[in-house]
């Protein structure tokens, strides 16, 4: 949404996305729940976006795979996130 407001990224209806890619993804939304908040507090300052840093504790915690091009992300194997090479 950050990038769709500053213009960099056009997807209409913000909430009407969302919903159409989570059912085109057959994804579910993950809600940022106290037990991320304190994986992130254990984290190493390797990253300091706070959005990726949620994610990164949302993947520790709940397992899920995270697919990313960020190449800062995987850093955080020493925390528990699993990479693919």
């Amino acid at each position: 949404m950050i990038k769709n407001m500053s213009g960099k990224l056009d997807v209409g209806d913000a909430r009407a996305w969302w919903d159409f890619a989570l059912e085109r993804l057959t994804a579910r939304n993950l809600a940022l729940r106290p037990e991320h908040v304190a994986e992130i507090h254990t984290f190493p300052s390797l990253h300091k976006d706070p959005f990726d840093r949620a994610l990164i504790a949302q993947a520790i915690t709940e397992n899920p795979t995270l697919v990313t091009s960020d190449s800062q992300i995987p850093r955080y194997a020493s925390a528990g996130l699993k990479t693919i090479s």
